[in-house]
């Protein structure tokens, strides 16, 4: 698919563009306003009258379904003062995967992966604005990735209410990253039926562009996933207010999730190479063998040709020309000839 191109040249550069593709009949919004005693739900959050939320003692998770109304999401970003720089990243679906902080907000953009019957690695653009006790979520689609988290919002299972939207973020890229590691055992798997196939046998080109697939989306996996590395290591390096301490040391699993995946990856890239190694030395090992028949063949047809060529000279002078058994005694020669050179290649193992 050809990536839509987004047209910097605008008359009016504070008009966003929209560069995916429409999935959702319309933008569904969601709000979960929570703390460690209560929640509440607004399962279609009205934006007539939102100007922001207040710093209160609760949480707010804002969850968008569909970012194709480009209205509504410039709506979000005016009242909770997100630049318009971040509010085209979150409207531009090919965006590369990155992290960033601004002022008093972070703002991730980061690519989960879908369920594929194909070789191709089906995403999805996923954006998070995070504020001292605001979260905000960003979704193409509506799907199933954070279902979990909502159910022990609703149930209060776990610590989410007690954490705050800093540990809710660690919930929701938790999340993400099981989505890859879901993909990648998958891949794992259909891998591990490549390498018990008997290449000897068929080393059919297929599996040269089976091999090229896997690892084209190795490849994309890995790009995914570096702005977890790069979010961890910052979090190593400097002190983030909307991320408090006392939850700093939930994200060291997301490193630790994020070193697995990349390990992984790396161990299938090994087995790829495995795999491609041996095809081209059995093919190697088959084309040799082919040359070396060719060449036994030309071999005992060389001597065969010369002698061939004498008598077909057309000398008038040939004296085995007009001897009686001249003919079979040249066809004889050429018989034992032919004979004793095979003897001599097998004598040799040259078969």
């Amino acid at each position: 698919m050809i990536p839509k191109i987004l047209n910097r040249k605008k008359v009016n550069p504070s008009t966003p563009i929209f560069t995916g593709k429409k999935i959702l009949e319309k933008t569904s919004i969601q709000l979960f306003k929570y703390n460690d005693k209560e929640l509440i739900e607004y399962k279609d959050f009205d934006l007539r009258d939102f100007s922001g939320f207040p710093e209160d003692d609760h949480y707010y998770w804002l969850n968008i379904h569909g970012i194709h109304e480009v209205d509504k999401i410039k709506q979000i970003g005016n009242a909770l003062h997100i630049h318009e720089l971040y509010i085209q990243d979150i409207l531009d679906v090919y965006q590369r995967p990155k992290v960033q902080d601004y002022n008093d907000f972070w703002f991730f953009n980061l690519k989960s992966t879908l369920p594929s019957k194909d070789w191709s690695l089906e995403q999805e653009q996923l954006s998070f604005v995070l504020n001292k006790n605001v979260l905000i979520s960003f979704q193409e689609r509506q799907g199933d990735h954070f279902q979990h988290i909502r159910e022990r919002l609703h149930k209060h299972l776990g610590i989410v209410r007690e954490r705050g939207v800093d540990y809710l973020l660690f919930l929701l890229m938790e999340a993400i990253m099981d989505n890859y590691f879901q993909e990648v055992a998958r891949m794992d798997a259909e891998l591990d039926q490549i390498g018990r196939l008997d290449i000897s046998k068929d080393p059919s080109p297929d599996i040269i562009n089976t091999i090229e697939k896997f690892r084209n989306k190795i490849h994309l996996i890995r790009k995914n996933i570096s702005p977890f590395r790069d979010f961890v290591a910052r979090l190593e390096r400097e002190k983030f207010k909307s991320i408090l301490d006392k939850n700093i040391k939930y994200y060291y699993e997301i490193q630790d999730n994020y070193l697995s995946l990349s390990d992984n990856c790396e161990r299938m890239e090994m087995k790829l190479e495995s795999i491609s190694n041996l095809f081209f030395s059995i093919q190697g090992h088959r084309m040799n063998q082919v040359m070396k028949t060719l060449t036994i063949v030309a071999t005992i047809f060389i001597p065969l040709t010369f002698i061939a060529g004498i008598y077909g000279m057309n000398f008038s002078y040939m004296p085995e020309l007009n001897l009686k058994w001249g003919y079979f005694g040249i066809l004889g020669l050429m018989f034992f000839m032919t004979v004793g050179m095979l003897y001599y290649f097998i004598r040799k193992k040259y078969f």
